[in-house]
């Protein structure tokens, strides 16, 4: 059985490079490019050196990693392919815990050399606007002499917002629908967890939730209600995720029984893993964002525009960090750099609102006349 190992650098380089070992990297190449010699020259290194690492790879595992036919280009061997899919299929799986282990080395380092940093703890569901924000907060925060660590833990948004009611973060990152009704899922799901006087909205974005499918949509699907055919196999968010919550929603309104669709009890940790799922022949169709969708290269079927809402407790909107992350938030550097992730739209970038003002569970006027009416109604 072979082994892992981890190692990590430091840099003064605010850009985050994805967790890969080099093999994969050259193996990657040369599927591309058809040649040693034409992945050589795409990486930036030489043939011999290409050539050598491939051989002592193969020497290290045991096999080979490509195959040579007479007069064709060079192709990965099946052991090469499988070892493409299942970095594939560990990357997308454990990017949220990959990412969550890389902020806290960073933000231990962070204090370490700079005991005024500004550290802001976030529980959030998994979302790419929020990967965006966090490099933007270190990329402008080192322009202007005042870094801003963005402690990102993704969860799914029922447990984001718990982790804010008990004092483990800051803020908490959770999706609605647009304007989702009064009594529904969404408002059974989210409103026995917020409170108005005691929590803040922060605006943030809206985005396109979609199904990702297969390229080039091979089996034909044009709505929601398709996912319900046989042939279709379908791969589900769990259980606490805002996307699971959006998914539930849409299932209510179209009245559709989440026991018609094949699949749904499969579940994957990420829009990305759901993607990579997909991508891999393993699912036809999932729930998620537009931008991971294009990262994968999938077929994507737009359904519902969403807000993703940050919200925090009063109490702490005056913290140093919190007023930070708000004027990043209503920079034009932020919101430019939003406008370019697919299926992304800033809203009201860091304006603080009401929740009565964002969800329509807290109308007092109305709650009021009713029981008015129910009174007159009894007398």
């Amino acid at each position: 059985m072979h082994r892992l190992a981890f190692h990590y650098t430091l840099s003064r380089d605010a850009q985050t490079k994805p967790l890969r070992n080099a093999l994969i990297a050259l193996l990657q190449a040369v599927a591309s490019q058809g040649s040693i010699s034409a992945a050589a020259r795409a990486l930036g290194l030489s043939y011999r050196h290409v050539w050598g690492e491939l051989k002592r790879w193969e020497n290290e595992l045991g096999n080979e990693l490509l195959q040579w036919d007479k007069g064709k280009s060079a192709r990965l061997s099946s052991f090469g392919e499988k070892l493409m899919w299942a970095e594939r299929q560990a990357q997308a799986r454990l990017a949220p815990q990959i990412e969550a282990l890389r902020a806290d080395l960073e933000t231990a380092f962070a204090v370490a050399f700079d005991a005024h940093a500004q550290v802001l703890t976030l529980y959030a569901s998994h979302d790419d606007g929020l990967a965006l924000l966090r490099e933007q907060a270190l990329a402008i925060g080192q322009d202007i002499g005042e870094r801003l660590h963005l402690d990102i833990r993704f969860c799914g948004s029922v447990d984001a917002i718990r982790a804010l009611n008990e004092g483990r973060c800051t803020l908490a990152g959770f999706h609605t629908i647009q304007t989702p009704a009064p009594g529904s899922h969404t408002e059974r799901t989210y409103k026995p967890l917020l409170q108005p006087g005691k929590h803040k909205m922060l605006g943030f974005a809206t985005r396109m939730q979609g199904l990702m499918l297969a390229p080039g949509n091979p089996l034909g699907i044009s709505r929601l209600a398709d996912v319900q055919q046989a042939s279709v196999r379908y791969v589900n968010r769990a259980l606490g995720t805002g996307t699971r919550v959006v998914l539930d929603q849409l299932l209510q309104q179209a009245g559709i029984s989440s026991d018609a669709i094949k699949g749904y009890q499969r579940t994957e940790p990420s829009h990305s893993a759901v993607a990579q799922a997909i991508a891999s022949g393993s699912a036809d169709a999932g729930l998620g964002i537009a931008a991971a969708a294009a990262a994968h290269g999938l077929h994507f079927l737009p359904l519902v525009q969403e807000s993703y809402h940050l919200v925090c407790l009063k109490s702490a909107l005056e913290a140093p960090a919190l007023q930070s992350l708000r004027q990043l938030l209503q920079s034009s550097a932020w919101t430019g750099a939003l406008a370019q992730l697919s299926g992304y739209t800033p809203e009201l970038s860091g304006q603080v609102r009401a929740l009565r003002k964002v969800l329509p569970w807290w109308d007092f006027a109305r709650a009021k006349n009713k029981r008015a009416a129910k009174g007159a109604k009894i007398s």
